[in-house]
């Protein structure tokens, strides 16, 4: 039985296909988390990134760490609807195996500082428990705001 399923992931954070990259939660306290992602054939990506040779890009790796860092801080926040978890900084990203349709990637990320409104988190994503990428992620807590397009003059 997941921590949380897609329906409850959908529910804390923003992110829509073909952008939500957590299938699921199965393991979660205050200073961990693990999400899946079950990688396929259909992802978008793959037609471009590259067609004979599919192969996830690494920045979508990180970025499917930061979501479940994600729904790790905004979890727990009682006016999570009028928040944003944004990503300010990526640190020690390192690619170690390409990961292709049919992996399940395991996202396991732990909390190395929290301040207010910004927590710091260390990553590995592994495939049947080799390592494929390792980074350290920083969130920061934002205010939902509607803003206007900028006026172009």
């Amino acid at each position: 039985m997941p921590a949380l399923d897609i329906k409850e992931i959908r529910e804390i954070l923003p992110h829509r296909y073909p952008f939500l990259l957590v299938d699921r939660i199965v393991e979660m306290d205050s200073e961990r988390i693990v999400g899946i992602k079950n990688v396929t054939a259909n992802e978008p990506f793959f037609n471009g990134h590259f067609p004979d040779f599919p192969v996830m890009p690494g920045v979508l790796i990180v970025e499917a760490m930061a979501q479940a860092a994600g729904v790790l801080v905004l979890k727990n926040i009682d006016d999570r609807e009028s928040k944003l978890v944004l990503l300010v900084a990526i640190e020690n990203a390192r690619f170690r195996k390409p990961v292709v349709p049919g992996d399940t990637l395991r996202l396991e990320m732990k909390v190395i500082k929290r301040k207010a409104s910004v927590a710091k988190m260390a990553g590995i994503a592994t495939v049947d428990g080799q390592v494929v990428a390792e980074a350290e992620v920083m969130c920061k807590l934002a205010d939902k705001e509607v803003s206007q397009p900028a006026e172009v003059v």
